[in-house]
């Protein structure tokens, strides 16, 4: 997918940008499969009957901005949060929290298909990926990561006037967002003796609205 990033700044660099620009904004659910995340949990808070799932739902906003290149191609800039987040009674009378944030800025491409109302967005894009997590067992302890991602987009474009549109889409990503860490080191799993990640495959559903200049 690296390529698809060459290919964004090789057409930006080459071709004069149409004067039509797509600004799109929304929020959906995304459902992730954080495999490290989700055994550090089970495997030392959960109780059998409050487990992370194998794929957990989150909710996430994003903002866009697509450039026409070409008749059929846009380049954009999207800039997606997701916000997570897990509890549960632990000890006398204590509650065991965990929460993150992932930033997930990315350069898209998209190929473009669109008629008298509507328009037909599928492409990809690379960015890089930056956590911040907030862990709480009695005592509350921050950290930070970062990485890199890759997106699969599709979406479609339905007219509500000559430049609203509503926006449903689908996403498939796969981030690679690292290890947390701070100046004490990085989150330990005692049970799989193996420091905990947010690296995760996930599919997100999204409802927005876009507007064309």
């Amino acid at each position: 997918m690296k390529n698809i990033l060459k290919l964004c700044l090789l057409l930006l660099i080459s071709t004069d940008i149409y004067a039509q620009i797509d600004m799109t904004l929304g929020m959906g659910l995304d459902f992730n499969n954080v495999s490290s995340y989700r055994d550090y949990v089970n495997e030392n808070f959960a109780p059998p009957d409050n487990q992370v799932s194998t794929f957990k739902s989150s909710v996430m906003f994003f903002s866009e901005a697509d450039f026409q290149l070409y008749d059929k191609f846009q380049a954009g800039v999207e800039y997606n949060l997701l916000l997570d987040s897990y509890n549960t009674p632990v000890g006398a009378g204590g509650i065991y929290e965990i929460s993150y944030i992932l930033h997930r800025p990315a350069i898209i491409c998209y190929y473009v298909l669109s008629g008298e109302g509507y328009k037909f967005k599928f492409g990809g894009g690379v960015g890089p990926r930056f956590a911040v997590l907030n862990e709480k067992i009695y005592y509350s302890s921050s950290y930070s990561s970062a990485g890199i991602g890759f997106l699969l987009k599709a979406e479609g474009h339905t007219a509500l006037s000559s430049n609203f549109f509503a926006v449903i889409g689908i996403d498939l990503r796969y981030d690679l967002a690292g290890e947390p860490s701070n100046r004490n080191g990085k989150i330990y799993n005692n049970v799989s003796n193996e420091n905990m990640n947010l690296n995760s495959l996930s599919v997100g559903l999204k409802l927005g609205i876009s507007f064309t200049l």
